[in-house]
């Protein structure tokens, strides 16, 4: 949905009435939301087709794209075909501003979901309690029966947990890479180990949980999506999937294009969307394990938003060896001043290249890496047009890419 109209300004509308005859996941949270609400969607087709899902991707019923608007008539389009098709399951992927304008009493979720939070948005909110306030109306606004699943290493957890209402049942989980337990953990990955052609991990899970597999192996690559997937997983069994039937399914989903999307290798080609501070660190920090190669990250930061994150996602960038600086979507900004700014972050960085032209700034990336060497073109993911001064223009990293190294377009399986 766009960035402000999920909802008219004036009172939120009040849910169809057969919306209670859908069973929705909510999910929430700074970084994952998108990869996660795909896999709870695949899971929840385990109990019956077709499922409804909607991210800042697009709308879908099963594999079917929507043609219908990013706003709440569309959303309220995609629910009634997936009731008219016989589908009684939807996830829904829900952003800040969205639930900070009602959006909770627009449509009722019975399961809500939290991956994280890290700062994002601070333009629209204000400020990180904000951010934070307008997270939880997800949960506060689930029904007693509901089920809250919560990243019980994230510390914002705490508070989602206190306002969540009693008899709401809670399901905790979490990975070593977030930090330490805030509260005990009803389902954790021991281990988590990354290659080049997915992620494996090893599970512990409470009894409540059913027979949880102990391994699963997901076709995204990075320790975060071994988060998403827990949450997942948590989800779709708080649904009502069979815990081994849950697992399969979401070992078998399809990572949304441009999270650590493979475009090329030698050197090592990645597309990825982070464009958080967090993001960039944990997308770096992937092709760190990767690679003993020279990592590179080429990126910028929008215009007319959010200027407090452009010094942290430069303090994020340090743990590249190349920085390659360049536009995002600029808007109505000076693109060599939103550069100045992430700039702030990455004082004493021995090895930055400035070009506001993002065709430039790709080709020269590229031109310098070589062998084992990874390229992460970060930002923007499967975006293809650039706004600059109102206008947009057509800009796609991935087309870039294959103008110099050649190849035909990826299909992204259940995501076209």
């Amino acid at each position: 949905m766009d960035r402000h109209a999920a909802l008219p300004r004036m009172r939120p509308p009040a849910p169809p009435l057969w919306s209670d005859c859908l069973l929705t996941v909510g999910v929430t949270g700074t970084n994952g939301k998108t990869s996660t609400t795909g896999m709870v969607a695949n899971a929840l087709g385990c109990l019956q087709q077709p499922v409804a899902r909607i991210t800042s991707i697009g709308a879908y019923v099963g594999s079917e794209h929507m043609n219908v608007p990013r706003s709440y008539a569309g959303l309220v389009e995609t629910m009634r075909a997936v009731l008219q098709r016989g589908g009684h399951y939807a996830a829904l992927e829900l952003a800040s501003w969205s639930l900070a304008q009602g959006f909770m009493q627009a449509w009722p979720c019975q399961v809500g979901v939290f991956t994280n939070l890290t700062p994002e948005h601070m333009d629209i909110h204000g400020s990180m309690e904000n951010y934070l306030a307008a997270k939880t109306q997800l949960f506060i606004n689930l029904p007693e029966a509901g089920i809250a699943v919560l990243n019980g290493c994230d510390p914002a957890s705490e508070v989602i947990a206190a306002v969540t209402p009693p008899g709401t049942r809670i399901i905790y989980y979490g990975t070593a890479s977030r930090g330490r337990p805030r509260h005990a953990l009803d389902i954790i990955a021991d281990e988590v180990a990354v290659s080049w052609t997915g992620t494996r991990l090893r599970l512990s899970a409470a009894a409540g949980l059913g027979a949880v597999p102990v391994k699963l192996t997901l076709r995204a690559i990075g320790e975060i999506y071994a988060e998403n997937a827990l949450a997942a997983l948590a989800a779709a069994i708080g649904a009502g999937v069979p815990a081994q039937q849950a697992a399969d399914a979401i070992a078998a989903t399809a990572p949304p294009p441009g999270r650590f999307e493979i475009l090329g290798q030698s050197p090592w080609i990645v597309l990825d969307y982070a464009h958080t501070p967090d993001a960039i660190c944990r997308t770096l920090s992937t092709a760190r394990q990767l690679s003993h190669g020279c990592i590179s990250i080429v990126f910028g930061a929008g215009g007319d938003r959010d200027r407090p994150k452009r010094k942290l996602m430069g303090q994020a960038a340090m743990a590249a060896d190349r920085v390659f600086l360049t536009s995002d979507n600029p808007r109505n900004e000076d693109p060599l001043a939103i550069i100045e700014d992430i700039r702030l972050g990455l004082q004493g960085h021995r090895d930055i290249s400035v070009n506001p032209d993002r065709r430039q700034a790709i080709i020269a990336a590229l031109a310098a890496a070589s062998g084992d060497d990874v390229v992460i073109l970060a930002g923007r993911g499967p975006e293809t047009h650039q706004c600059v001064r109102a206008a947009w223009h057509p800009m796609c990293d991935a087309d870039i890419v294959r103008e110099i190294i050649g190849g035909e377009p990826v299909v992204h399986e259940g995501w076209t």
